[in-house]
Parts: C-alpha cells; structure tokens; sequence
C-alpha cells in the first residue's frame, strides 16, 4: 500500500511539472532580425530581457492581415508570449542561425510602448547596435542590464545631435563589453595591477588589457580611464554617455579593436551597406554614421 500511494506521489509530481513546462511565458523583448521560414511565416532573432536572445517561430506573420505584422518591428519594445517548439514546415527551418530544436513558438505578441521609429541615420545606427547583439551575445543568456542600456540607448540614436549620437554608441559598447565579461578593470594595469596612473597614457588591448602606452600608440590618458570605471561602478547609462563623450574620438579607437577582436573575422554587414552607399551616393548619411560606428571590417 505504501508503495502505491508513494508511486501516485510521483505521478502526480510529474503531471503538474508538465503542466508547468506548457505554460506560455511573458517576455519583453525587441526584434533584432528576421528570417523567411515559409511563405507566411517568419524565424526572429529577439533580444529578451528575462531571457536574454531567443529564436522564434512567428507562424502566419507574413500574411496580409496577420496583428503581427505591424508589432514585430525592430525598435519597438513588445511583449512576448511564447509556447513549445514547432514542427518543422520547410527545410528553410533549418537555417543555420536558427536550428530548430532552439525554436520557440510564438503565441502572441503585443507593442509595450516605446520611441518612434527611428529613421534615417539613425536606422544605421541601431542596426548597428543590433549586430552586435547578435554576434556578440550566446543564446539564453539573460543581461537584464544591457537589455535596458539598450532600450534606453535606441532614443538617443534619434536625437539629431552628433555628440549625444557618438556618446550613446559608445557606452553601449562599452556596456555591451562589461556584460559579456571582456573588459578589464580600467582603474588597474592588467598585467601588474598597479593602479593608473591619471597623469599616465595608457592604451586598452584586447589580449593584455589596459597597458602602458608606446610610442606611436593610439593612447588616452589614465584620468579617463579611471574615470570610465567610476561610471561603471555607478551604473547609470548617463554616466558611461557623459564619460564616452568628454574623449569621444580616443574611446573610438579603443573601443574599435577591442570589438574587432571578439568579433574575430566577422565582417559588420551593417557597416558594409554603409560604406556601399558611401560610394554611390556621397550625399547621403552613410559616410556619417559609418565614422561613429566602432567596428571596422579591415584588421585594426
């Protein structure tokens, strides 16, 4: 009899963990890309704050008068319910980004409120921000922190103004970096851990840190670094924007071999659309924001 009742026990604990697993979930999150799955439907990259970037199966998204297609918007914060994996419609399933034993279906999907839309320059701009979330960040992986740096970074994109421009693509790499854990403690040396020396020019490697400057270097001054770290330390996005921008053009060229490095080979393809229509079209804000960006296609 003991047994019996010990094996309904189990049972029952079984059934209620199933039950558990089918529950949708709520997930706010923007759409970083998206692919064809089939002729109604779509693959998306989403960047989640609860659970960091996920693969969804968005299942009729594409048919003229699908809600969908007029919420999953890149830039736009939405809410997520998802449930269980699909099943596979098309070979497309199978598309090396996104494998579908990573898909989640998605049940429904709602606008959460946010910025407009961004435009123009600013388009680029957090495409940009957006590829590096995708190369740079693994899959369910939740960085709540840089979910907001972002969600906070996208409205200044917008602005108009250049500095302010510079200034938020700047912290969001840096911030982007900290969360992924490759930036060393600016306030120290690397390799001694001595502390900086704020009359000091230092330089920041990818393989060694933060190290005395060379001859010929590409420096910036210790009091900058130290400085940076205190806004790390802060934690407010405004005081990473505030720091990036009293040494913009010496955090730019920090900042561009550090991710070019752990972005590895990987060419930005935003930054190649750029510098494409920066050759047919003098005119137009690529070459602009094409000099914001940190990362370079060619070896630093």
């Amino acid at each position: 009899m003991t047994r019996n009742i010990c094996a309904l026990t189990v049972t029952s604990d079984q059934v209620a963990t199933r039950r558990t697993a089918k529950a949708p979930s709520l997930l706010t999150a923007y759409v970083l890309h998206r692919y064809d799955w089939s002729e109604s439907s779509l693959i998306l990259d989403v960047f989640t704050r609860e659970q960091g970037r996920l693969v969804v199966a968005a299942k009729g998204a594409k048919r003229p008068y699908s809600q969908l297609r007029s919420v999953l918007l890149p830039f736009q914060r939405v809410h997520l319910t998802l449930g269980r994996p699909p099943k596979a419609e098309t070979a497309d399933a199978q598309h090396a980004d996104a494998p579908t034993r990573e898909v989640q279906t998605l049940r429904g999907a709602d606008w959460a409120g946010g910025a407009a839309m961004l435009t123009g320059a600013a388009l680029f701009s957090g495409f940009y921000l957006n590829e590096l979330l995708m190369k740079l960040l693994a899959r369910q992986d939740a960085h709540p922190l840089l979910f907001d740096a972002y969600a906070h970074t996208l409205p200044a994109l917008g602005s108009g103004d250049d500095v302010r421009v510079q200034s938020a693509l700047r912290a969001f790499e840096i911030s982007l970096l900290q969360q992924i854990g490759v930036l060393p403690d600016l306030s120290l040396v690397t390799l001694t851990l001595d502390a900086v020396d704020p009359e000091g020019r230092y330089v920041l490697r990818a393989e060694a840190g933060v190290a005395p400057a060379r001859p010929g270097d590409a420096a910036v001054s210790g009091a900058t670094l130290v400085g940076m770290q205190a806004a790390l330390l802060h934690g407010s996005l405004p005081a990473l924007q505030q720091a990036c921008a009293s040494a913009l053009p010496e955090w730019r060229g920090l900042l561009r071999g550090l991710l070019h490095y752990h972005l590895g080979s990987s060419v930005l393809r935003t930054r190649q659309v750029m510098l494409g229509l920066q050759s047919l079209a003098p005119l137009s804000p690529a070459p602009a924001v094409a000099a914001h960006l940190g990362s370079d296609p060619r070896p630093s």
